[in-house]
Order: C-alpha cells, then structure tokens, then sequence
C-alpha cells in the first residue's frame, strides 16, 4: 500500500464500479446511457485478464483483434459516453451502511447508491519462469479462447479436475494429439467427463508427472519437460501448447465476510440475475461465473448490472418519494379543534 495522504471529502456517485475489463467497462457505457453518472475504479489491472491475452477470435465484430487493443476501445467507448474512469485501487468497503463507501489504496473515499462489483478472477499458475516467458506464444490458461489457433498441432493440458478435463476434449475437436498430465494417478473430475476423457482416441493421460520446465525456441513452445516423482525420471515432451487448468481464484477477498459467496469464493447471485445478498450491491463477470469466463459473458452480465442498478436506483427514488409526499402535514398538538 502507498503512503497514505489526508483524505478529501467522499466522492459521490450513482453507482460506482470496482474493476474493470469487459464486464466493468461495459456496465459503465450502460450506466452512462442511463444518465447515472457512474464512476469506475480501475483496479492493480486497468482492462483485466485480456491485457496480457494476444489475439482474440472471438470477440463478435472482429475476426481478430489484440486483447489490450479491445479493452483501450471499451475504456475510451466508456469515456467518451460520460463514465469516469479512476486509476485507484479499493482497499476497503463498508456495505452496512447508505450510501456504500469504499476507501482507495490512498486514501481517497467513494459513495454511491449502488454498486457493482467486477473485479474478476485470476487463473492459477504453475509459478515457472519460463511458463510466464511462453506465456501467450504457446502458453495459456483457456482453451476455449486459445484452442483454435492449436490446428493440427499437439497440446498438453495440465490438471485433474473438470476444468482440465473439459479442456483437453475442447482442444481434441482441433489437435492432432492432447497429452492431459496429472500429478497424481486418479482425476478428480466426475465420472461422465472421465469416461469421454478416456474413450477419446486423440487424448493420452500421463499419470504421476509434473511440469518442471516449458521448452521454447525463444519465439514459441517447442515442448515440456516433466518430472515423474514416483520413479524419480524426467522426461520431455514435444508439444505445441501448454494449457494449464488448476483452477481460478475470483478477486473477492474485499468482500469476504460482506456479501454471500460459495466455498470456492464466487459472489452468489440471484438466478438469471447480478443481484447480490446486499440490496444495490451486483456482481458481473468472473467474480461470480466460474463456468464460461468468456469475454462476452462477461460483457454481457456487465450491461445486466447496470440495467438492474438502474431499476434499484428508480425503485429507491420512487419509495423515498412516496414516503416523503405520506408525511404526517402537521404534529397532534397543531391540530385545531373545533367546537360541536
């Protein structure tokens, strides 16, 4: 955390949005739309995951395009409809109370009659150097986004779970071959997934092996080294592409505690909608989708909370209203009595 400054007054707003990237910016543009005058805090990464994401396929509108390109036109799209956008990073938020407050990593104090949240998640990684210099030139951590450019080409896929498992069958519909490693010699996956896994002709399982180092021509993979710990060998192998699926960990620990969430951390909402358990408070994007976490899933829960956040907005007015205009006109002892 920096050194921190003497705090100004709060900056207020209709609705403020913690995170960017595709569900932040478009919550924003929506909001904006609706004439809410939102505030976005941008977060530690201004644009999210795909700031460090190459080519995109498939992104509707564009048959290709560079993720850090896609999310500098939703940030100036944002702008450009009235949204401010703020390069500072929440640290804490206060939810019991009205308006919601939340306090930047300087100080810096924000309100708001709503709020939504769109931090996202991050993808776990295996903490290799060279898997982070491979990283978008051969290493990745989404098949769904990435599988198409592996045409004809051998992929390993690093996991046990279903994630892992429904990755190396995604990959297997492009791939020549599919290598799914497992550091142990049973898959936590459940059984129906294991039993495609298994009856597929292009997917091998290399059982009890470990990734210890990504090979690479300087430019690209060119293969895996791998550690067998129960024999004590290593061995390489020479794929194309490395998928590492162990898993994702959603950016909520600011709201631990403050809002519901399930064991593995994702912000619970309503069915079909981005409503939390705190009323004016919406999670949008991969803080609550552990099952797409796609880029146009995420824009779309995105325009989701800024329509609901408009809703809660116009029923809040519309109580205070009502409550204001069924005032008692005047205390019992201004009565005037009359006489019969």
């Amino acid at each position: 955390m920096r050194n921190a400054r003497t705090p100004s007054a709060p900056r207020h707003s209709r609705v403020l949005i913690i995170g960017s990237g595709p569900a932040g910016y478009t919550a924003a543009i929506y909001a904006s739309r609706s004439a809410l005058d939102p505030v976005l805090i941008e977060g530690p990464q201004p644009g999210g995951q795909l700031t460090i994401t190459t080519d995109v396929e498939n992104w509707p509108g564009d048959a290709s395009v560079q993720g850090p390109d896609l999310m500098a036109r939703m940030s100036d799209h944002a702008r450009h409809v009235g949204a401010q956008i703020i390069s500072d990073y929440i640290v804490e938020v206060d939810l019991s109370k009205r308006p919601f407050e939340a306090t930047g990593d300087m100080g810096d104090r924000y309100t708001a009659d709503s709020l939504i949240i769109a931090t996202g998640a991050n993808a776990r990684w295996l903490g290799l150097a060279s898997e982070t210099r491979y990283r978008g030139r051969g290493v990745s951590a989404c098949a769904t986004c990435d599988g198409y450019f592996f045409r004809d080409k051998a992929c390993a896929v690093v996991g046990g779970g279903n994630t892992a498992v429904e990755d190396a069958l995604h990959l297997a519909n492009f791939a020549s071959d599919v290598y799914l490693i497992h550091r142990r010699d049973t898959l936590r996956a459940d059984k129906t997934n294991q039993a495609r896994l298994f009856a597929h002709p292009k997917i091998k399982t290399i059982w009890n092996a470990e990734v210890a180092e990504v090979l690479g021509d300087g430019g690209k993979v060119t293969g895996i080294q791998l550690n067998h710990p129960v024999t004590g060998e290593q061995s390489t192998l020479t794929v194309d592409g490395l998928f590492v699926a162990i898993g994702h960990d959603p950016a909520t620990s600011l709201f631990k505690d403050k809002l519901a969430m399930d064991q593995e951390g994702y912000i619970l909402v309503t069915p079909g909608s981005t409503a939390t358990s705190v009323p004016g408070v919406f999670a949008a994007g991969d803080v609550q989708d552990k099952h797409f976490r796609q880029a146009v899933v995420s824009a779309g829960m995105g325009c989701m909370a800024a329509l609901e956040a408009e809703r809660y907005l116009i029923d809040k007015d519309a109580a205070a209203a009502l409550a204001e205009d069924v005032r008692p006109a005047a205390a019992s002892s201004d009565v005037v009595h009359h006489a019969a």
